[in-house]
């Protein structure tokens, strides 16, 4: 019998990116028996992770193991592996497929979650890889596959008291709210508000409505970090405004998921009209008196666009068919500053004028909780500690 302990990590730059997976074999003393690095191609994040658990099984079975113990810090393949969670999306269908054909092969295996900082091995070995992809290598592995002399990770035990303390930490920041505080007998639809990350015309602040620019280099890498922020949730679908820069944010969340993009109109951003790319200085300067009506009474719209109060109740007709469609679910949606705020308006039954009181940084989180009894909660808003 040789029994093996498997690390395996898995990440992408962008999401689809260059990707690259790291898997460490160790014996039952900590020594390194194999250490992969492995440049995926362009991919996404959790297809790279699926990839560097199935080069660990595949070099713990050449090592001869019989008992292999793997550790990854990808709630979602954990789980999925496991079998707690469905596998949804096809790329991880076909991944899983594999994995389970490996561990097939063992006589005995787990695989459990730990924190990152307990998997960075593994990190350290897929990023070698996606620098490596970076530099124009071709997909395969990078490198010797040789043991290493990298100090071993200390060993990791499930039921560790600051292991469990992560995990807590994890499922109570995504827990629902209790139910019997706000007198439901229903399940809440649980809806995740996301807001796109960057593009050019934010960073020049501008009104960008009808406009369809792109994500920059930082909008998609606050896209990737916005996904980890429901890794451990369990998401039953993401819906998305049409509009590029919502489209390119919802994918990464989606992957993650293992569910598709679903869009809707209604969530597309308020059309400025032609107040469309100038900044605020320059809107006010252009029409003052409209400008500043416009601001303070959601009635008004600017010239040849929609008011806020047009953004409100399309907003509301997504709310109550989402209800229908997905009541005691959890969604999210990926959309713009003022559909978003509309949402939180409609949640907290605050008049028009609130929504002018309201901030939301880009690639931001917020969430709403809607029963079908009445209550409508909002229990996160612009949360942004996942971009740190």
């Amino acid at each position: 019998m040789l029994g093996v302990t498997v690390f395996a990590d898995g990440g992408s730059r962008g999401n689809p990116g260059i990707a690259g997976s790291g898997s460490v074999v160790k014996d039952s003393h900590g020594n390194e028996l194999r250490a992969l690095s492995h440049f995926v191609g362009k991919t996404t994040n959790n297809v790279a992770e699926y990839q560097a658990l199935i080069n660990g099984l595949r070099a713990a079975l050449e090592l001869g193991a019989t008992h292999c113990q793997v550790f990854m810090d990808s709630k979602l393949v954990v789980e999925q592996m496991s079998g707690r969670w469905k596998i949804k999306h096809p790329d991880m269908q076909a991944k899983a497929k594999i994995a389970h054909e490996l561990i097939n092969q063992f006589e005995q295996f787990s695989i459990l979650w730990v924190p990152r900082k307990k998997n960075a091995r593994a990190d350290e070995l897929a990023n070698i890889a996606m620098d490596a992809g970076a530099q124009g290598a071709k997909p395969g592995f990078v490198g010797s596959a040789a043991p290493s002399s990298h100090p071993s990770d200390p060993k990791v035990a499930p039921s560790h008291p600051k292991d469990a303390e992560d995990t807590k930490d994890r499922q109570a920041a995504h827990a629902p709210a209790n139910k019997d505080w706000v007198g439901a007998t229903t399940e809440a639809l649980t809806i995740y508000l996301v807001r796109h990350g960057q593009t050019e015309m934010s960073v020049k602040k501008q009104y960008s409505g009808s406009s369809d620019p792109a994500l920059t280099e930082l909008g998609r890498t606050q896209a990737s970090r916005v996904a980890t922020f429901f890794e451990g949730t369990n998401i039953d679908a993401v819906i998305s405004s049409p509009q590029k820069r919502a489209q390119e944010t919802a994918r990464g969340i989606a992957d993650m998921a293992g569910v598709a993009v679903h869009t809707d109109e209604a969530l597309r951003e308020v059309d400025f009209g032609t107040w469309e790319g100038l900044t605020f200085a320059e809107a006010h300067e252009r029409d003052p008196e409209l400008h500043a009506e416009w601001l303070d009474d959601p009635t008004i719209a600017p010239p040849d666009g929609e008011s806020l109060d047009s953004v409100y109740r399309r907003s509301k007709r997504f709310v109550t068919k989402a209800q229908k469609t997905w009541a005691g679910k959890t969604i999210v949606v990926v959309s713009h500053v003022n559909p978003i705020k509309a949402i939180v308006r409609l949640t907290l039954r605050a008049p028009g004028k609130s929504v002018s009181r309201m901030h939301l940084d880009l690639a931001s989180v917020s969430t709403v909780q809607f029963y079908a009894d009445g209550p409508s909660l909002l229990t996160l808003f612009n949360s942004t500690a996942h971009l740190s």
